[in-house]
């Protein structure tokens, strides 16, 4: 999926979600390199504390000193990129190591703390660190044996302490590793939801962006269009006034062509500007409907009659929003009437009742709507235009002839 610019936000969200996971685990990891270290340096210091001295000393000092370099070779990077090669050979390195220092001295087994805790965070999948775990505690258990002669009788004493430590350990290793892939879980989730509101929002720009399209369309065609319509029909009659020679006739047509032309600059501009539309500005909507009226009576002589009734406010403050569809619906029925009705007359009635709502209709006495009637372009914009305001539009005969256009919308007044 792209958005409005083309681009792929698919990609560039798995990217980012992708580089933020990898950044929360190194920082994870580096927390249990910092736990490792801890207990290596504890278990280094409680050694000559517990009495060991001498070769044994230095023995379990260079045993832990050579799982140090095997995890800064191999230990550190297996836990950042996950590679099992890597990670297998630091565990056996990691379980002589401790092999080799729990059998000089049984404190040593400090370091079985850390080195179960490693085995469950480097190895994959679960059965491997079980197995890793078991080959820890029976060495373990060899180690402690060790210690006094190495015989059965010892090494029997040693086994069921390790065995505890040993389930222990799956234990609560299984219940990281459990943990881990419900946390890995949740992390999927999350990253496909994010994912689904990425391309949720993508879906609202562009419904947003056609949306807009269709608005500002509508808005050219009930504004702009109309009038450029207009500027076209009265100079084409200036022309035919002054070609039989009535001079003060086309001068009249030539001065509603240089007002409409006016009106459609002011029009241009405030639709670039968002503004409301111009005739509107600084007036009610009575108002605005009047100079619509005498302006269609002057560019076509259909006489227009503006009837303004109702209790409610006509003209007192109100959602711009409303004024503004009554307005566009009133410029569109008149512009059908002067484009096919072939009327003599208009009658425009504006009511603001009692039920809050705001009600205009527009007839005439025209031919009427044919039978095989479909609407066009502007119909359809009107349609849509009051529908999306909560209202209603009818179009339909009225009477014996002529066309009646009624919309009904609902009213929320402002203070």
């Amino acid at each position: 999926m792209t958005t409005a610019d083309g681009a792929r936000p698919d990609a560039e969200d798995d990217a980012r979600y992708d580089a933020a996971d990898v950044d929360h685990w190194q920082q994870q990891v580096v927390w249990w390199d910092r736990t490792f270290v801890a207990i290596v340096v504890l278990t280094a210091i409680a050694l000559p504390l517990a009495g060991q001295a001498g070769r044994e000393l230095w023995t379990a000092y260079a045993a832990m000193a050579v799982i140090l370099v095997a995890y800064a070779v191999w230990g550190a990077s297996a836990a950042r990129s996950r590679d099992q090669r890597r990670a297998g050979a630091y565990v056996v390195v990691l379980i002589a190591g401790t092999t080799v220092t729990v059998a000089q001295n049984g404190i040593a087994t400090l370091l079985l703390f850390g080195a179960f805790t490693q085995l469950w965070m480097l190895l994959e999948p679960v059965r491997r660190a079980v197995v890793a775990s078991v080959v820890l505690a029976a060495a373990s258990s060899f180690g402690i044996a060790f210690q006094e002669g190495f015989d059965v009788p010892t090494l029997l004493e040693a086994a069921p302490q390790m065995a505890i430590a040993l389930a222990f350990a799956i234990m609560l290793g299984l219940w990281v590793a459990t943990t881990m892939q419900r946390s890995d879980e949740r992390a999927r989730l999350l990253h496909e939801l994010r994912h689904a509101q990425a391309e949720v929002a993508a879906s609202h720009h562009a419904a947003g962006v056609t949306a807009e399209r269709e608005r500002i369309a509508r808005e050219i065609h009930d504004t702009l269009a109309q009038g450029f319509t207009s500027v076209v029909t009265q100079a084409q009659a200036a022309v035919s006034d002054l070609d039989r020679g009535q001079q003060d006739r086309a001068r009249e047509r030539l001065h509603l062509v240089e007002q409409t032309a006016r009106d459609n600059l002011a029009e241009a501009r405030a639709l670039v500007a968002a503004f409301a539309p111009v005739p509107l500005q600084g007036s009610t909507l009575a108002e605005a409907l009047r100079r619509l009226a005498d302006r269609f009576t002057a560019e076509t002589g259909v006489a227009v009659h503006l009837d303004v009734s109702g209790t409610g406010p006509a003209d007192a403050p109100r959602d711009a929003a409303a004024d503004v569809v009554v307005l566009r619906a009133a410029q569109e029925a008149l512009a059908n009437v002067r484009r096919h009705a072939g009327a003599d007359a208009v009658t425009i009635r504006l009511d603001a009742g009692t039920d809050a709502a705001l009600r205009l209709e527009v007839t005439d006495d025209g031919r009427g709507l044919p039978a095989d009637h479909a609407e066009g372009l502007g119909l359809a914009g009107m349609r849509e235009r009051v529908a999306a305001a909560g209202g209603r539009l009818d179009v339909g005969p009225a009477g014996d002839h002529g066309t009646r256009v009624a919309v009904s919308l609902p009213l929320e007044e402002t203070s």
